[in-house]
């Protein structure tokens, strides 16, 4: 099969076409026939040589997929409710970069309804993700305020679309006018450039000095101690990533008297059943909005597979809004 593969680590140009023998699924698996993968920040710092494939899963990058089911034992496809040759979308511990991908079926979803192969190969990182972490770890409920840094990211656009769809209030940061006001497109109630305006400043002004019940943080170093200034009482920080830096200087008797919360969490290294009831919450509550057109990936460029490095290069200069995909069928 055809492959993206590392050649050594460093920038986008170590991201080369090669061949590697056809995947084989095992108990639990099933095989997919690719024709589109995301891009996503992981790759990136995976390409760079800081954050390796857990133990056990394919060396080559990319998180998901989609395309259609070209094996796995008929008794577990059909238990899982799927068939050969049915389109799907997953979420993979790595190995998506190619035109073969083997994923645990807990892990796998339909496509959802109207959507072509690249909007499904967008969804299941950063549905999984904000799932995981804006609904189950920061608990946001219906009417509480949401505020998400980096609104124009994959990541964030998805956390805006999401948070309205449940009923709350969401507050974004973006870096530039434009992408705040891509923001606020997709449906967010207030977008703050955080390079021109003090977002501690403008969350406090927005929410009339309460402050955001949930903040989605993929920066951490100093932005920690300043999102915690934003957080309303009983307010719940959820670190998902951390381009900004690993150490945060905080005040603690902040959090102790204002009983804040602060969380986070990574998703690759997670076991199967982990995800899988990820992916069950969002097959019942989120595939049937996406179907209604309710929520929409968002594409902002397609390569051909061949061109991974162009995408990691457009990736990692920050102009993209939403998602970078790479198509296997051209």
């Amino acid at each position: 099969m055809r492959a993206i593969t590392l050649t050594s680590f460093g920038g986008p140009e170590v991201l080369v076409e090669g061949q590697r023998p056809d995947p084989v699924p095992g108990r639990g698996e099933l095989l997919i026939r690719v024709t589109a993968s995301g891009v996503n920040r992981p790759d990136v710092l995976q390409r760079k040589g800081a954050y390796a494939p857990p133990s056990g899963a394919s060396d080559l990058p990319g998180l998901e997929v989609a395309g259609t089911i070209a094996g796995g034992e008929p008794a577990e496809l059909a238990a899982a409710g799927f068939a050969l040759g049915e389109r799907v979308c997953a979420l993979v511990a790595g190995g998506g970069y190619a035109e073969l991908c083997v994923a645990p079926i807990p892990q796998c979803l339909p496509a959802p309804a109207g959507l072509t192969d690249l909007e499904a190969a967008s969804l299941p990182e950063t549905f999984f993700t904000v799932w995981s972490n804006v609904f189950d770890r920061g608990r946001l409920q219906p009417s509480e305020t949401l505020l998400v840094q980096g609104g124009s990211s994959g990541i964030g656009v998805t956390a805006i679309q999401l948070g309205k769809a449940f009923g709350a209030k969401v507050l974004v940061t973006a870096g530039s006018d434009d992408k705040v006001a891509a923001c606020v497109a997709l449906g967010a109630d207030v977008g703050i450039n955080y390079r021109t305006q003090d977002f501690v400043a403008e969350v406090k002004a927005a929410t009339g000095g309460q402050g955001a019940d949930v903040v989605l943080d993929m920066v951490a170093g100093d932005y920690v101690g300043r999102e915690l200034q934003c957080l309303a009482d009983d307010g719940r920080l959820v670190i998902i990533a951390v381009q900004g830096g690993v150490k945060s200087e905080i005040n603690a008797g902040e959090v102790l008297r204002r009983r804040l919360t602060i969380t986070g969490s990574t998703l690759r290294p997670r076991p199967v059943a982990f995800k899988g009831a990820i992916a069950s919450a969002l097959r019942a509550q989120v595939w049937p909005l996406l179907a209604a057109g309710r929520i929409k990936p968002v594409l902002n460029k397609v390569f051909p597979a061949a061109q991974a490095s162009a995408a990691h290069a457009l990736m990692e200069s920050s102009q993209h809004v939403g998602k970078i995909m790479l198509d296997w069928t051209i």
